[in-house]
């Protein structure tokens, strides 16, 4: 079960835009992410290169952290809101929610729940 310490500083990662490091410090080696019904992409550095290549494809891209965050157990629940800016300044808003079964103190399955159309 991890602590309330432990999942405000891997939030703490992600809103400061180190995403793909937070991949590396918080989740497990078997870790998988889902993002809605699609299929989980399964392996920590599989998560971590995706990430980097979704990164890439932003000027910037903003975090916030809606609190509080839930934690019942190994399983937390975290409300989400990024903005994408692309290079043309273009901005895309996903509001999504995470909900996350730890291991220790590690993510080992995540996923994400966010309305498709917020994408276009």
């Amino acid at each position: 079960m991890p602590s309330r310490e432990t999942v405000q500083k891997f939030i703490d990662v992600v809103v400061s835009g180190r995403h793909d490091e937070a991949i590396e410090l918080f989740y497990t080696e078997d870790a998988s992410m889902q993002e809605n019904l699609t299929e989980p992409r399964r392996g920590r550095d599989g998560l971590v290169a995706r990430e980097r290549a979704v990164m890439s494809g932003f000027k910037e891209i903003r975090t916030t952290c809606v609190m509080p965050f839930f934690i019942d157990g190994d399983h937390v629940a975290i409300n989400w809101i990024f903005e994408f800016v692309e290079a043309n300044g273009n901005t895309r808003t996903i509001n999504e929610i995470a909900m996350q079964q730890w291991r220790n103190d590690k993510i080992w399955r995540e996923r994400f729940y966010y309305d498709p159309a917020q994408m276009k």
